[in-house]
């Protein structure tokens, strides 16, 4: 008997110390973000008022936006450096997957300003993008801000232990991330199908969460959350009058499942907020602070039963600098590539091996890698590796290695043409590029390239390019010879050039191109003004060699805000077939100098200063410099000038500068001043004329919109010395 009074009363005191220990123990908080695109903010509105309120989160839980959010909170980030982070990041840049001129090669960045469409081309078949955006700018985005995480594999072991989900779009599942790369988990999640490509992971093909379960409370239940704290920020189903874009029509049908769960998902909240948002959209991003602020106070309204979970005067929150480390690289793994060289891919990240870099120069690679459009998704990891990093590259080659592309455009030299190019990767070799222009319209023309690129060593490329007008000009290319003879002011040319170039390149110290090359050309120019045989001006071959140097970081080249450009070039014509019987062996020597700064929000000021000469006995006129008109592409020395009409002057020698002012009074919509002002005639340089006095000037008032097509631009010049304006109207990207 004594022995069962005793295991009876030491029993009861066990479980007694139990129940104490329970009553002692702080409940388990869980957290579980909702997705909602840009209604997402209102997230952190909530963490706003949780750390006034002292509550610490023991588990988060999120879904698309809600993933990101949480994510960043879990790593360590206060909710003021989230909202810090979202006011500074550009959305229009993250939805476009926005990838900076300058991470661009010379070959890129005239893809990019020659053609405003491009689609896939297999078999005959045009082909349409699987998104609008591969993710890029968002991954690399994610990466810089979780930099101090990036060697966790199990979201157990952040700050606070995170999960997110991600849909299977293959099987339909929904798929709790918890465990792997955090930056490529939280892309996964909030993968919003067509405007973000799919993420594989783990050889499953992920989308964004709320496809399938865009509020996770069963899953923080699971991970042994006492108290769940459930901020939702889904949009209810909309009427037919609410229904009015593609955006709403694609959420509303997301929703459509969920709303139906959700009800039960509520019975199993403690604390359940919902922010009144009504009044925005998920790409409402624009609106941010106001979202957060909806946050706040819907918050607020929860504060009497927010405040019982923490103590105010210990607020315990994460805390994380927001400034990231560099990355001390050993070694780049890159995963087997079936057309593209591993010399093709460093030189591409232009950072090797064994080097210390920035996440700024890790953005950089990879968005050179992505603007090169040989890769249908890019995704990499930094692994430790002892007491520095390893990038792991995964790389998935572009099935499409045909392109058709289309452009129009109109100016006063050229007038209408409509370009259909078709691009060819992978044709003979290895990186290599081929692609042929056709123009259509008043004046045919063509231009082909084939281009092998092999990065930082010598790549190899031929062109052929042809180009023809009809114009009339006061000057006929032979010192006004014709016009004095035959007593008229101008001259209507028909001129016409088949240019053939056989070049190497390379990058320079990695910033500054260079390259030699022979060129093969056919020069016609004749008129239908005088009717005998010395209508055929000039209708010779010639052959040069010639070098360049080139270093273009502009960020835009029809409006920039920012960057420099400088390019310089000296070609030698070493043979002549000499049809006008004045040719000699001769030199061409040319620079162009630009920068634009932004002087104050919307004005930029753009400076341009160019110069050329001949360098030699006499050169032929028919390859002068010429200046005048605005809106067109130069072919061989033709240069545009403020004040004149198109190629009104000439000589063999001249200097050019340039000063604009554009300011943008709303986005995209330009107005301009601008004053041009050049020195030009034979021999310029041999005497100190050309420094000690203008002999050409003009001005120019402009309206330019940047659009689709490219730029679509007005103007209006004038210059003292003609007593005369011109008015010039350019539709479309120049070519």
């Amino acid at each position: 008997m004594k022995k069962m009074a005793l295991f009876i009363i030491a029993f009861f005191t066990l479980m007694n110390l139990y129940s104490q220990e329970q009553e002692n123990r702080k409940p388990k908080i869980g957290l579980v973000l909702s997705g909602g695109g840009a209604k997402g903010f209102a997230h952190i509105g909530v963490l706003k008022v949780l750390e006034k309120a002292g509550v610490k989160i023991d588990y988060i839980g999120g879904t698309s936006m809600g993933a990101v959010v949480g994510g960043l909170y879990a790593s360590g980030y206060k909710a003021s450096q989230i909202d810090s982070i979202f006011k500074t990041t550009n959305f229009d840049n993250l939805l476009s997957d926005y990838i900076p001129r300058s991470s661009k090669n010379f070959y890129e960045k005239r893809n990019d300003e020659m053609y405003a469409f491009s689609l896939p081309f297999n078999k005959l078949k045009i082909g349409i993008p699987t998104s609008i955006s591969k993710g890029i700018y968002n991954y690399n985005l994610l990466n810089k801000l979780t930099y101090k995480v990036r060697h966790i594999r199990d979201f157990n072991q952040l700050s606070i232990p995170f999960f997110c989900i991600a849909t299977d779009i293959e099987t339909g599942e929904d798929v709790t991330l918890n465990k792997g790369y955090l930056a490529q988990a939280m892309l996964a999640s909030s993968a919003f199908p067509t405007l973000f490509s799919p993420v594989e992971i783990n050889g499953r093909l992920l989308v964004d969460g709320g496809v399938t379960n865009n509020f996770p409370v069963d899953e923080i239940k699971k991970l042994g959350a006492d108290i769940i704290i459930g901020v939702d920020v889904q949009d209810d189903l909309k009427d037919r009058k609410s229904l009015k874009d593609a955006t709403k029509i694609l959420v509303q049908i997301s929703n459509l499942q969920m709303i139906e769960k959700l009800k039960q998902k509520i019975k199993d909240i403690d604390i359940y907020i919902k922010p009144d948002i009504s009044d925005f959209s998920v790409i409402s991003f624009d609106e941010g602070q106001a979202i957060v602020q909806k946050g706040e106070e819907a918050a607020f309204a929860q504060y009497e039963k927010i405040i019982k979970l923490g103590d105010s005067t210990k607020v315990n929150t994460p805390n994380s600098s927001m400034k990231p480390d560099s990355l001390d690289l050993n070694f780049i793994n890159i995963k087997p590539l079936k057309n593209y060289t591993r010399s093709y891919i460093i030189g591409k990240l232009r950072f090797k091996p064994n080097s210390k870099i920035t996440y700024e120069d890790l953005k950089i690679g990879i968005n050179n890698l992505m603007a090169t459009q040989n890769f249908n998704t890019i995704s990499y990891t930094i692994e430790k590796d002892k007491d520095k990093d390893d990038l792991l590259l995964d790389l998935s080659e572009n099935p499409n290695k045909t392109f058709l592309k289309f452009a129009l455009h109109y100016d006063g030299l050229y007038k209408s043409g409509f370009l259909v190019n078709l691009t060819q990767k992978k044709a003979l070799f290895k990186n290599d590029i081929t692609s042929l222009d056709l123009v259509l319209g008043d004046n045919l023309r063509y231009n082909f390239d084939y281009y092998i690129d092999n990065g930082f060593y010598w790549s190899f490329g031929l062109k052929s390019r042809f180009s023809t007008f009809n114009r009339n000009t006061k000057n006929d290319f032979n010192e006004s010879k014709f016009l004095n003879i035959l007593k008229i002011n101008s001259i209507n040319i028909d001129y016409s050039d088949l240019t053939n170039q056989a070049y190497m390149q390379t990058i320079f110290i990695q910033k500054f191109l260079i390259g030699t090359g022979l060129e093969w050309k056919h020069l016609k120019i004749k008129s239908k003004t005088i009717e005998n045989a010395t209508s055929v001006f000039e209708n010779s071959d010639y052959a040069s060699i010639f070098g360049y140097l080139k270093y273009d970081s502009l960020d835009n080249k029809y409006f920039p805000k920012t960057g420099w450009y400088f390019s310089s070039d000296f070609q030698t014509y070493f043979y002549s077939s000499n049809f006008s019987g004045k040719f000699n062996k001769y030199s061409i020597a040319k620079s162009d100098l630009e920068f634009a700064r932004t002087i104050f929000k919307s004005a930029t000021f753009k400076f341009n200063s160019e110069a050329g000469f001949v360098v030699g006995k006499e050169s032929n006129p028919y390859l002068d410099f010429a200046l005048g008109g605005y809106g067109f592409n130069p072919v061989n020395n033709f240069r545009p000038f403020y004040g004149y009409d198109f190629l009104s002057i000439s000589g063999d020698s001249y200097i050019k500068s340039t000063l604009t002012v554009d300011y943008e009074i709303f986005k995209k919509n330009h107005i301009n001043l601008s004053a041009n002002y050049a020195n030009m005639e034979d021999n310029l340089f041999d005497s100190s004329k050309w420094f000690t006095k203008v002999r050409y000037s003009g001005y120019a008032v402009g309206y330019g919109i940047e659009s689709i097509l490219g730029p679509i631009e007005f103007k209006y010049s004038w210059s003292p010395e003609l007593g005369k304006g011109f008015a010039w109207f350019a539709v479309g990207f120049w070519f």
